[in-house]
Formats: structure tokens, sequence, C-alpha cells
């Protein structure tokens, strides 16, 4: 979608509806989604992380920007995550925690991004994150900075390639918590979506195809 156009739809996003966990659940593996259901977060004083869903104009069409994490030891080791971390004492609140982690890692400046809206917080059981995502917007063409430490790879997705059916698909995998295990994915650039970014992706996705209609 060629951005002008998107950004006559900006408004509609900030007033939209969120599905919440009705679209998490399409894109939650079946272990997780039992988990979830039984879950008491009061008793699991669970961490703080902010995560940047950001849409930014390519060659004059619409992109979402996701990173490669760094292969590490830990449970989120070489997956595909939207830019973000942990929450810090010093951020006034989680949005400048997702502004800052973006910064900090693919090197755009807060000063670039406009935060629209927060969308639903997600609970991550095999890391014990409460994510909170936020819905951003720059108006730019962006040079992305990746830090080396912390991401292997930069993914600019077009808005058309995210909302094409054709990326969903079943795999299986191992994961933290089972082995071979069949999960519900996106399918992008040769990478696999699963799990957590999975799930907060598919209630942006839904929320754009009920605002865009038929625009897109």
């Amino acid at each position: 979608m060629d951005f002008q156009e998107f950004l006559r739809f900006v408004p509609k996003l900030i007033d939209a509806k969120l599905p919440a966990f009705e679209a998490h659940i399409k894109m939650a593996p079946l272990e997780r989604l039992e988990s979830l259901k039984n879950i008491y977060l009061e008793n699991k004083n669970p961490r703080i992380a902010a995560v940047m869903m950001l849409f930014y104009p390519k060659n004059e069409r619409t992109h979402l920007v996701l990173i490669v994490r760094k292969t590490y030891e830990g449970v989120h080791s070489a997956q595909i995550a939207f830019p973000g971390g942990k929450y810090e004492l010093d951020d006034d609140n989680f949005a400048e925690t997702a502004l800052r982690e973006t910064h900090e890692e693919v090197g755009i400046h807060p000063d670039k991004i406009e935060i629209l809206k927060p969308f639903t917080e997600l609970y991550i059981p095999p890391s014990n994150f409460m994510v909170h995502p936020f819905l951003g917007i720059s108006t730019e063409e962006l040079v992305f900075v990746p830090e080396p430490s912390e991401v292997a790879e930069i993914i600019e997705l077009p808005l058309s390639v995210f909302l094409s059916d054709s990326i969903v698909v079943d795999t299986n995998l191992s994961t933290s918590y089972a082995n071979n295990i069949n999960v519900p994915a996106f399918k992008i650039e040769n990478h696999i979506v699963w799990g957590a970014t999975a799930m907060m992706l598919s209630e942006l996705k839904e929320v754009l195809k009920e605002v865009l209609g038929t625009s897109i």
C-alpha cells in the first residue's frame, strides 16, 4: 500500500477496537493456550517489556520492521521479534521503554517515531515477561543501524505481504517447553515467526484488515 494512502487511515487505527485475546489465540501454540487459560499472574510477578510495531515508508510503500535476534543462551535465541526490550526504572512509562529500546536495537531516534496507541499486553510464560506492544509510525524513510550484540538481521516487511493470508502456515518445531509440536506461524522471508511475536502480529493484522477494508 502507498504510504500516503496508509496515512489517511491513521485516525481510524487510533480509534479501532482491539480484538485482544481472540486475536492472540489464533496464533498461539496449543500448549501455550492451555497454560494461559490456567495461569494466575499475581503469583508470577512477571518482568515487564515493551516493543514497537513500527510502520514507515520505503520506496513510497508501507513497511513494518522486525528483527532477528542474535543466537544466545536463552529462550528467545535467534527468534523473530519486534524491536523492544526490558522496562528500566529510568523509563517514565512503557511507551518510553519501546522508544528507547527501538533506538538502542535498530538505531531509530525517538524523535522520528509517533506512537499511535498501545496494543493488548501479552504474557510470555517461558521467560516470565509481560510484553506491552505499541503501534508507532514514522513519516520518513528510515536507515536502520542494528546493534550487533542483539540484532542479527533487520526484516523490512511490506504491508501488502503482511496482510496476505499466504504467509500463515502450520509448522512443526521444538520449543523451550515441548518437542515436535505443531504451531501456527507466519512465514516471512524464509523465517518462521511463531509464539508471542506471531500472537501480537495476529492482533495487528486483524485491526489493519478491519480498518483498511477494501483499500487493501
